[in-house]
C-alpha cells in the first residue's frame, strides 16, 4: 500500500483531501506544524481522529518566526508589503513538512488542500489551474521546485469548493462548518495588521505628500501602516479620492496621488523561482501582481538574477514586496515569479 502524507490544518480543504486519498486506497498520515506559541493543533487532531489516521505534530516555531514573521516585519519596516502565505508554503509546508514526509515517513506522495493541478508534460512537472477558477491558488505556489512537484498531489483539483463542503458534511468532518481561514494566521483576532505593526514598531510621525506637487497634505503616525493602492483610512480630504502611490521608508513619507497616478507599465522581479526551465528568455505571458486580480498580458524578459515585466496596458497598485507571478499565455499554467521592485 502506498503512503500519502497530508499537510493537515484541520480545515475543510485539507481534511477532505486526506479523506479522498484514503478512499483511493492510500495509507494516509497527517502532518502539521506548531507555528506560534499560542497555536495548538486541535483542529488537525480532531480531523485526524475523525479520519482514523495518525497525526505527526512538528514544532516549527523557530523556523516560522525566522522565515515568515521576521520576513513580514522586515518587509513592512522597509516600506514593502509582504506575502507571508507564499513564504510559509516555501519554508514550512514544502520545507520542513515536505522533507519530514518524504525523508522520515517515507511517503510516496505529499498532499495539501490547495486548489491546483500538477501534470507532467514536455518533460517537466507543471502546475495548472484547478476546476474551481474562483479558488485558483497558483499564485501562492510559484516557489515550488521540480523535486517537490514530482512528489506532490492536489486531491481537490477536480472539485469545486461547494462539492468539498458537501463531502465534509456527508462524512461529518470536524471542519464542515468552518469559515475560510484568515490570511495572516499569526495575527489573531481581534488584533488587526495595523495594530500588530504599531505594537511592534510604535508610532513615528511623518508626512503625507502630494506625488505631483510635493506639497505636504497632512500627518501620519508611521509609513508602515500603509500600502500601495490604499484609499481607505488615509484621513485626508481632497476634491478627488487619494491613493497611496509611493512609500519612502527612509524619510517616513507616504506619497499620495489620484487614481491615474497609481498605474504602472513596468516592474522588475527579484528573488526568482521558475517552476520548470524555460527555453525562451523573452516571451508574452499572463502576469498577476496580487492574488485577487485579473490576468494581465505582458512581455517577459528573463535575465540571470531578475525578470523585467512590461504590461500591454498600465496596471494599478503595483506594490514592492508583493509577488509578481507569470502564467503561460495559452493555458495559464504556472511558469514562475519573484518579488516585485520598481
Amino acid at each position: 500500500m502506498k503512503k500519502a502524507v497530508v499537510a493537515l490544518s484541520g480545515g475543510v480543504d485539507s481534511s477532505v483531501a486526506a479523506l479522498l486519498l484514503k478512499k483511493q486506497g492510500f495509507e494516509v498520515v497527517g502532518v502539521t506544524g506548531k507555528m506560534i506559541d499560542s497555536d495548538t493543533p486541535e483542529k488537525a487532531a480532531m480531523a485526524a481522529d475523525k479520519l482514523g489516521i495518525q497525526l505527526c505534530v512538528l514544532d516549527v516555531r523557530d523556523l516560522f518566526k525566522e522565515n515568515v514573521i521576521s520576513y513580514f516585519k522586515n518587509s513592512y519596516i522597509s516600506g514593502k508589503t509582504p506575502n507571508p502565505c507564499i513564504m510559509c508554503n516555501q519554508f514550512i509546508k514544502w520545507g520542513v513538512l515536505f522533507d519530514y514526509a518524504i525523508d522520515k515517513l517515507n511517503a510516496d506522495i505529499f498532499a495539501t488542500g490547495h486548489y491546483a493541478d500538477i501534470r507532467f508534460t514536455d518533460g517537466a512537472y507543471k502546475i495548472y489551474p484547478a476546476k474551481d477558477s474562483f479558488k485558483d491558488q497558483l499564485y501562492f505556489l510559484y516557489r515550488l521546485s521540480q523535486k517537490q512537484l514530482s512528489k506532490t498531489v492536489f486531491p481537490l483539483s477536480d472539485y469545486e469548493k461547494e462539492q468539498i463542503k458537501n463531502i465534509a458534511l456527508k462524512y461529518d468532518l470536524p471542519a464542515k462548518d468552518s469559515k475560510e481561514s484568515q490570511d495572516i494566521c499569526f495575527i489573531e483576532k481581534p488584533l488587526t495588521t495595523k495594530k500588530y505593526l504599531i505594537d511592534n514598531f510604535g508610532e513615528k510621525q511623518g508626512c503625507f505628500v502630494d506625488i505631483n506637487t510635493g506639497k505636504i497634505l497632512g500627518k501620519h503616525s508611521g509609513f508602515y501602516q500603509y500600502t500601495i493602492g490604499q484609499r481607505k483610512g488615509i484621513g485626508i480630504s481632497a476634491p478627488n479620492p487619494l491613493y497611496v502611490v509611493k512609500i519612502d521608508a527612509a524619510s517616513n513619507i507616504v506619497y499620495l496621488g489620484e487614481e491615474k497616478d497609481n498605474f504602472r507599465k513596468k516592474l522588475v522581479l527579484y528573488n526568482l523561482n521558475l517552476t520548470y526551465p524555460v527555453q525562451k528568455k523573452e516571451f508574452e505571458a499572463w502576469v498577476k501582481v496580487r492574488y485577487n486580480m485579473d490576468f494581465k498580458k505582458a512581455n517577459v524578459k528573463v535575465f540571470d538574477n531578475f525578470i523585467e515585466i512590461e504590461f500591454s496596458e498600465p496596471v494599478n497598485s503595483v506594490t514592492p514586496g508583493q509577488s509578481g507571478v507569470i502564467y503561460d499565455l495559452s493555458d495559464k499554467h504556472l511558469i514562475g515569479g519573484g518579488i516585485i521592485d520598481l
